[in-house]
């Protein structure tokens, strides 16, 4: 009679044991549910405000890289662009001018020096006839009329080579603006270069295309509308570049290293497929939480944490265009009990200088 109760407790004594080490003995193969496909899509928004005149692509359509997307009426940047070009070319013109100027500048210098030798040479004569009519004046060998003409002269020649020799100096001075006046209609025409490539630029934005090959989505933009830089018009979305983030538990996280492989369930097919650990999140979902974890007040409650892990898709699987992103799938790690932490070191901090001095 007691051979029934007997096996009845080792039967449950086993049961318990399975139990007992089916939870806290590590395994090899680590599962989570909590994972879904997702993908770095892009959200298209406009670089320039305008007026919406063509809407190239419908919801879910598929779209290769380069290709339109959405035009903007460009009137208002052609405008802008011949205004450019124009200043352009007028200032252009006025640099040639300026080119002119300061190549024939060296000839007026030139012209400014020679008159500059005549009333020199001009001078001297008449120096020398002052001279000799005053002495012929002091003998009575001369009237005093040509001497006062002479002297006069001599005056008049003096005046005309300060003349002579302002005229070079401004001449001079002159070159010196007209090379000054050049450098800066040349700064201007780099001004208007600047200005008509940002103007072009500006005209090529209001052609908006796709930035890789994926698919639309979240359109909300059509023919007529106003929109204005930065507002999002739609999405495209790289199906074909899709992952899966799988959350894990920290514990789940000892044996899990990159270049593990992975089977990913999709709930929505039933179907598997095969994958790769590519990495593993630097912090949790808490870390950057609106309100984060405080744990230096003292009321601290443990909670397991939960880091995404980074699972691609093996290449070669024709199943995996199926996958849209938000699907929710399941996915299964062999980690192997890979050993993560062999070969590693501990981070230990370097000493401080009190701490080395007094031991602490």
């Amino acid at each position: 009679a007691k051979w029934p109760w007997i096996t009845g407790g080792v039967v449950l004594g086993l049961c318990a044991g399975v139990v007992v080490l089916d939870l806290y003995l590590p395994h090899a193969h680590v599962k989570t549910d909590d994972a879904y496909v997702t993908a770095h899509y892009a959200v298209i928004a406009p670089r320039v405000s305008g007026q919406v005149i063509d809407v190239a692509i419908d919801d879910n359509q598929v779209v290769k890289k380069g290709q339109l997307l959405v035009a903007l009426d460009p009137a208002d940047y052609k405008t802008a662009v011949a205004q450019a070009e124009a200043s352009l070319s007028e200032d252009l013109a006025q640099v040639n001018q300026a080119q002119v100027q300061v190549e024939r500048q060296p000839a007026l210098i030139l012209q400014a020096d020679a008159q500059v030798r005549a009333a020199d040479a001009a001078l001297t004569l008449a120096r020398a006839n002052d001279t000799r009519y005053a002495a012929l004046s002091r003998i009575g060998a001369g009237s005093t009329q040509q001497q006062q003409e002479h002297s006069t002269t001599l005056r008049q020649q003096e005046a005309a080579l300060q003349a002579a020799q302002a005229s070079l100096t401004a001449a001079r001075d002159q070159l010196n603006a007209l090379r000054a006046l050049h450098d800066s209609m040349l700064a201007r025409v780099n001004t208007d270069h600047a200005r008509l490539r940002q103007a072009t630029l500006n005209l090529s934005y209001t052609r908006i295309t796709a930035p890789f090959d994926g698919v639309v989505d979240q359109r909300t933009v059509q023919a007529g509308n106003i929109v204005s830089p930065g507002a999002a018009m739609l999405t495209v979305v790289p199906l074909q570049d899709v992952w899966i983030e799988a959350n894990y538990r920290e514990l789940e996280l000892r044996h899990m290293r990159p270049g593990q492989p992975a089977r990913i369930h999709v709930d929505t097919y039933d179907i598997w497929l095969d994958g790769i650990v590519e990495s593993i999140a630097a912090s949790s979902g808490a870390a950057y939480s609106p309100i984060p974890p405080n744990n230096a007040t003292g009321n601290f409650t443990k909670i397991v944490q939960r880091l995404p892990v980074k699972i691609v898709l093996r290449p070669g699987q024709p199943n995996a265009s199926l996958l849209h992103v938000g699907m929710s799938v399941e996915t299964v790690v062999d980690t192997g009990l890979a050993d993560v932490t062999a070969g590693g070191h501990a981070a230990v901090p370097p000493a401080r200088p009190n701490q080395e001095r007094d031991g602490t």
